[in-house]
């Protein structure tokens, strides 16, 4: 093996829930699920007291951008650390940030000493752990579980996310309810030290590897990020999935929840209760379900026309969901679109952790987030700052629909 090209793909596993049969993938799923849900508490609270205490759309925007523009920038340079140290250490380091950002939230709650410029620094500190953790994590999956349970592997992770997002907020607003948003953010530090601890003697990364070490290569800047792009170049199907992630990043992303608001108001529940909720959490529970029934029954092996198909659907179902007048079709639109969402994302990301040469895996999976998480950065203008001109509705539909015309094209010149 000369260490620049993938290692022969194996078989995938066809047991339901296949990587949940390995040990050490249990100990990472579960440790990844506490710290995920550790993530969306410490939105919960912190964004409610930024609310009560400042009132500004600004930092509330700020908020948004933080998280994700570190991706756009930093992706593929974290990608080359986790390609040349060990990513072990890199998740603790983001690990650590989130500690960090929780610590520092508690400590300005309880002394009544909050400052806008205090948010500013520990937001932008949140969304460098983040960082840390999303690219070097996925690169850890491969030494886990290996190429044959990669695809049920990656799928779970995706469905961990969702289940963060959905009871997250439930949990942090009890834990607020209880303990108030001083105590209870103190709390939530303590739900990333299990991920911690576990990293400190997993026996996965580069020493544990069988292969041929790579050829250490400098990290560098904006040049590294072309340089990863024209190694690229040579493999289409990692080329179509970033394309594909980063088309539905830039154009969709997560900017449309930022509407919900808009769209329940529209749809004539606008105001906090059941019905409310519910279409808040429509889209996080049809991924969930994309995750369980997936697995369970071991569908959709990863393929490129597949993950354009499964997007193509994602689009249908967000057209439907921005025209249409009925609450419960618009609700059971969001279920479908979380369901194909997952179902297209997790199996491109799939794609290219199996495709990637092995001596800048890191990076190719830190271009693809770039592209999948860093443009969601933007996504934004196409929804929220065209729906001031148009509508969020049409706006979304506007969207989706190029979207679709995206997916289709790629679906035409995709055979495999």
């Amino acid at each position: 093996m000369t260490g620049t090209t993938p290692p022969p793909a194996a078989a995938p596993s066809k047991q339901s829930f296949s990587a949940l049969r390995n040990r050490g993938f249990r100990m990472q799923f579960a440790t990844f699920i506490l710290a995920m849900m550790a993530d969306n508490i410490e939105h919960v609270i912190s964004y409610w007291v930024l609310f009560q205490k400042f009132e500004s759309p600004a930092l509330a925007g700020f908020a948004v951008v933080s998280h994700w523009l570190p991706f756009l920038v930093f992706s593929v340079g974290i990608g080359a650390l986790a390609d040349r140290f060990d990513p072990r250490r890199i998740i603790q380091c983001g690990m650590g940030l989130f500690i960090t950002a929780s610590l520092g939230w508690g400590y300005l709650f309880i002394t009544d000493t909050l400052q806008m410029w205090h948010a500013v620094v520990l937001l932008a500190i949140h969304g460098f752990a983040a960082l840390l953790w999303v690219t070097p994590n996925q690169l850890l999956l491969y030494d886990i579980v290996g190429p044959s349970e990669l695809m049920s592997a990656v799928r779970l992770n995706a469905t961990a996310r969702y289940v963060g997002v959905l009871v997250g907020p439930a949990a942090g607003g009890a834990i607020m309810l209880a303990l108030g948003p001083a105590w209870g953010i103190f709390l939530n530090a303590v739900f990333y030290l299990p991920l911690v601890l576990w990293l400190v003697s997993a026996p996965y990364g580069p020493k544990f590897r069988k292969d041929a070490p790579p050829p250490r290569r400098a990290i560098g800047g904006f040049a590294d990020i072309v340089h990863t792009m024209r190694e690229i170049a040579q493999h289409p199907i990692i080329v179509s999935m970033t394309v594909l992630a980063g088309a539905a990043s830039f154009l969709i992303g997560s900017g449309y929840m930022a509407q919900m608001p808009n769209f329940a108001n529209d749809l004539g529940h606008g105001d906090p209760g059941v019905a409310y909720t519910l279409l808040l959490s429509a889209d996080a529970a049809g991924g969930m379900a994309a995750g369980f029934a997936l697995e369970g029954r071991n569908l959709l092996p990863a393929k490129a026309r597949t993950a354009i198909i499964l997007a193509v659907l994602w689009c249908f179902a967000l057209i439907t969901f921005a025209l249409v007048p009925s609450y419960p079709v618009a609700l059971a639109a969001l279920f479908a679109a979380g369901f194909f969402e997952l179902s297209f994302s997790a199996m491109a990301q799939t794609l290219v952790q199996l495709g990637a040469p092995i001596a800048m895996r890191g990076r190719a999976i830190g271009l693809f987030n770039m592209a999948s998480m860093g443009l969601r950065a933007l996504s934004g203008v196409s929804i929220g700052l065209v729906g001031s001109f148009i509508g969020v509705h049409w706006s979304l539909a506007l969207a989706a629909t190029v979207m679709l015309a995206i997916t289709c094209t790629m679906l035409v010149r995709t055979k495999a």
